[in-house]
């Protein structure tokens, strides 16, 4: 049995003992702030990474995206302070070679997947942003009176197609192949704007080409649809290339096609839903 110790000893015990305690409470509570300080700060960094730093981001995407691209683009930037769009067009085959070479990018968007395809070695996972169809682009007036693909073969009728290698080009020769219409075109082109400049200057008098690219001819062509049972569905898939100097920004501006804002500006354009 312990001895019972005179009250003033026992105070003196009690007063040592809480004064050593006192300095390993406030140890523990030092830790413990340390400890919520820095989780805090880890939580503080976290979140200032997911929004990924301004950067001068350049995209190499198919020439039938040149009108609304720019629109994109704009509104992006608005979206973005700081972070600067600018687009490279051309056909896709054209942009897959440049890929291919190394041309400085950092984001892709090509007018069908097989073209994207092709590069799964320089891409990251693409996406398809939007669709497209094709119409028959004619002269002024349609003097020749077009009113389907057949009327194509008609040797007096002056016919430009996009090259077969070109994505609008062959999904032409897919639809024509598919109806078994042959066309003899007075010439073949590196992309569907230039197929589309043919016929709007007289060159030529008619060309198959995306239907949104018509959209900003005016009078000078006159559209003539194709029915869905003879026509083909482009779609536009996007990535963000592997060699990108700024692979989140790339990332971010890919992701940002698919969302509701990039999905109305594509859609106002005449573009389908992806």
């Amino acid at each position: 049995m312990s001895p019972i110790l005179p009250l003033n000893r026992r105070t003196a015990a009690f007063a040592l003992t809480a004064a050593l305690l006192v300095p390993a409470l406030a140890a523990c509570g030092s830790n413990d702030d340390k400890k919520t300080d820095a989780g805090a700060s880890a939580s503080t960094s976290a979140s200032a990474s997911a929004e990924p730093k301004a950067a001068n981001l350049t995209v190499l995407a198919a020439s039938s995206l040149t009108d609304v691209f720019k629109t994109a683009g704009a509104a992006y930037e608005k979206a973005h302070p700081g972070t600067k769009v600018t687009f490279s067009f051309a056909g896709s085959q054209e942009l897959a070679a440049q890929v291919k070479q190394g041309a400085p990018a950092d984001a892709l968007v090509t007018a069908d997947t097989k073209t994207m395809e092709g590069l799964l070695a320089q891409t990251n996972d693409p996406a398809i942003i939007a669709k497209n169809r094709l119409v028959i682009a004619t002269g002024k007036g349609n003097p020749f009176k077009i009113g389907g693909l057949k009327d194509l073969a008609d040797t007096k009728i002056k016919v430009v197609l996009a090259a077969p290698e070109v994505p609008v080009g062959r999904y032409s020769k897919q639809i024509l192949d598919a109806q078994k219409i042959e066309v003899k075109p007075v010439s073949q082109e590196p992309n569907v704007r230039a197929v589309l400049s043919k016929v709007e200057l007289g060159e030529a008098d008619a060309g198959l080409v995306y239907k949104t690219d018509t959209l900003k001819s005016g009078d000078k062509v006159v559209v003539v649809d194709i029915p869905d049972a003879e026509n083909a569905v482009a779609s536009y898939p996007a990535a963000s290339l592997k060699g990108s100097k700024n692979p989140e920004a790339a990332a971010a501006f890919v992701a940002w096609l698919s969302t509701p804002e990039a999905q109305k500006i594509l859609q106002d354009a005449g573009f389908q839903k992806a």
